[in-house]
């Protein structure tokens, strides 16, 4: 499967290179002829183009490396790095054809356009349009964000050879030079895009909260189980594209064996790999009471506490030991609260003057792997 991925995005990136080397050299010679510094920097915008697709190559090999001493997780975020490179090299373009744009502005140069090379541009056009959509498409399909930028780098280029080809014939028309003024415009919209994929390729570099669906699916594996009440705390770490470590907590009942929980949590591993490609290196046990049966009037008291404060998202965890006098559960806090901290003392002093003979052990847990806006008051009531 990563093998195909990586295949599918070589292919992609070598169309993408002999489509830009193409069009490249047909500009430059258009460009010169007709003294079009429009023309040249689309030109040079293609070579810059030409040399993301081969950064996009080098990024999928080095990145389908296989795990070692050093780096035991793989190599899978180089293909972020390289996302990376391609954004900056987008923004590289759009400043030096801002630059040469404002320089044409202060000291313009008369054009000499033929109907042969609006031609070249009109289907430069094309092409750059097709290009962009399959390369993005493609992007999409592997889940590539080094194809994904690729393209709409392209779809950029294809609306500045639109712009070069209306200044063109406004200038044959009209005798009015506007190809500066343009290019100066398109320029600013390079560059707000190049840090548009920048941004978005940091923000993965840094480590995003999991997908919602995809943390709902495993999820919903997990609990399949008839022995399992629950899955929670389920923590998601990215080493690239489809490529995820994790662990969760499970509820189980207070009654089963150690050798029950062992096959238990074997066959979660296993079932969670086999359906989702994550590898699950810890599954963390959450007992719930069975043989104690005033514990659940308990639970549904502490419930109703709980979920007073609106920035309470979940309780789960839950276990009264009336023979120890101690009682356990976690909470998840919103990250919309202000202050999660005091949220969290709240509760907890709510809940000891409702039980002042109990010793409390609430754990304050955090939602990683769902959007809060999920969570509607009434959804956030049951699942508590």
């Amino acid at each position: 499967m990563k093998e195909n991925r990586d295949k599918v995005i070589i292919r992609t990136s070598i169309i993408g290179i002999l489509a830009n080397v193409f069009l490249a050299v047909f500009k430059a010679v258009v460009g010169v002829m007709s003294n079009s510094i429009a023309i040249v920097m689309d030109a040079v915008n293609n070579i810059s183009d030409a040399a993301s697709s081969v950064i996009t190559i080098v990024g999928t090999k080095l990145a389908g490396k296989q795990a070692d001493k050093k780096h035991p997780f793989g190599y899978g975020r180089i293909e972020y790095l390289s996302a990376m490179v391609i954004s900056l090299l987008v923004l590289y373009a759009g400043v030096t054809a801002f630059v040469e744009s404002v320089k044409k502005i202060i000291h313009p140069d008369t054009p000499d356009y033929s109907v042969i090379a609006l031609i070249i541009v009109a289907v430069a056009v094309i092409v750059k349009i097709v290009l962009g959509r399959y390369v993005k498409s493609v992007g999409k399909k592997v889940n590539s964000d080094s194809l994904i930028n690729s393209g709409e780098d392209a779809t950029l280029d294809s609306i500045i050879s639109v712009s070069t080809l209306f200044a063109a014939v406004t200038f044959m028309i009209s005798g009015l030079s506007l190809e500066a003024y343009l290019g100066a415009v398109i320029a600013v919209i390079i560059i707000k895009s190049g840090f548009e994929m920048l941004g978005d390729t940091l923000s993965k570099i840094l480590g995003e909260r999991a997908d919602a669906k995809l943390a709902g699916d495993i999820k919903e594996t997990i609990t399949a189980s008839p022995e399992i009440k629950g899955a929670y705390d389920l923590i998601l770490h990215n080493y690239g594209p489809d490529s995820f470590n994790g662990s969760v907590h499970i509820e189980v009942p207070d009654i089963m064996s150690a050798d029950e929980l062992d096959r238990l949590i074997r066959k979660v591993t296993l079932d969670v790999y086999n359906k989702h490609n994550v590898i699950l290196t810890g599954v963390s046990v959450y007992s719930f009471n069975t043989k104690d049966t005033e514990a659940s009037a308990i639970r549904e008291r502490i419930s109703q506490i709980v979920s007073k404060n609106p920035y309470v998202l979940e309780m789960h965890g839950f276990y009264a030991d009336k023979k120890s006098k101690t009682i356990r559960f976690d909470v998840v806090i919103s990250f919309d609260a202000k202050d999660r901290a005091l949220v969290y003392r709240e509760i907890k002093e709510m809940v000891k003057n409702e039980y002042p003979d109990y010793t409390l052990q609430i754990t304050f847990d955090t939602d990683f792997s769902e959007e809060n806006k999920e969570y509607n008051k009434a959804e956030r009531k049951e699942k508590i």
